[in-house]
């Protein structure tokens, strides 16, 4: 009797268990019509932090490196010794990103924890921890908005309306023919030049709405413009960070310092000189 009293008990303990895990899956791994419904809050510039099934985003999708990438894969790992692989994570998700169209399936992360050889949770928390790697798809342009206090006050939430408006998304959304996303993210580092976009990997800066859209719809004919002499394009006409009166100094390059060309050439470097060798 006793004995059947406890197996009774047991099952209940395992059924409400079972149904607790339950609940808690359905609370971290929700649909993703659940997961982004309404969804209008500021990123980071990533997705959840967690995964999420679709039908083209499963552990089951084929990911493979092409042959040619497969020549980049090596030298990628060429420059790492042979028991510290996974210092190759970071570059070989890039890599991946870059040939799956902008962003991480599932796939991709096995791929690489497999090239590496490292469980895939140690590649999963790399690519959940950078806001470089999108583990969502993205657009043919990728456009990351920044609305810090800098580009807030020179305008961005004018540009954010302009792009909304002149593409019927809204932040966080993708076009229906798959050429643009927005995002609204933190600061990118290009304060002097707000307020300003990162688009894929170039920066456009110095926006108003007239050159933003100026900007998306030379990007529907395939024409981005080409970067400036600095990597960046400044959509007023000005060079880099340069004011509004033009370059005033720095109008000559210095010289580099002296550096001796032999200063390796016995393989191994006194640590009391290494600031002779660095040129400090």
């Amino acid at each position: 009797m006793a004995t059947a009293a406890a197996a009774a008990l047991c099952a209940t303990v395992h059924a409400l268990a079972a149904a607790c895990m339950g609940r808690l899956l359905s609370r971290r791994l929700p649909t993703a019509a659940a997961a982004t419904a309404g969804r209008q809050t500021r990123s980071m510039g990533s997705a959840q932090s967690f995964h999420i099934n679709t039908p083209d985003n499963t552990v089951e999708t084929y990911f493979d490196f092409t042959e040619e990438n497969y020549k980049l894969v090596n030298k990628i790992l060429s420059k790492y010794p042979a028991n510290y692989k996974q210092s190759g994570i970071i570059p070989l998700l890039d890599l991946a990103q870059r040939q799956h169209g902008g962003w991480l399936p599932v796939a991709a992360m096995d791929k690489v924890a497999s090239i590496v050889e490292a469980a895939p949770s140690r590649v999963y928390e790399v690519a959940s921890f950078y806001t470089m790697f999108n583990r969502t798809k993205v657009g043919k342009y990728f456009i990351q908005l920044c609305g810090t206090t800098p580009c807030m006050i020179c305008g961005s939430e004018d540009i954010k309306k302009t792009i909304e408006n002149h593409l019927g998304i809204k932040n966080g959304e993708t076009t229906e023919d798959g050429m643009f996303t927005l995002l609204e993210v933190e600061c990118l580092g290009a304060c002097a030049n707000a307020p300003m976009i990162q688009m894929n990997d170039d920066y456009y800066e110095c926006l108003t709405p007239k050159t933003t859209i100026e900007l998306l719809d030379a990007c529907k004919r395939g024409e981005p413009p080409t970067m400036g002499k600095w990597g960046s394009l400044p959509m007023n006409g000005q060079v880099s960070c340069e004011g509004p009166l033009g370059k005033t100094s720095l109008w000559t390059v210095p010289d580099p310092p002296k550096v001796d060309p032999d200063r390796f050439k016995d393989g191994s470097v006194d640590p009391a000189s290494v600031k002779v060798h660095m040129s400090y």
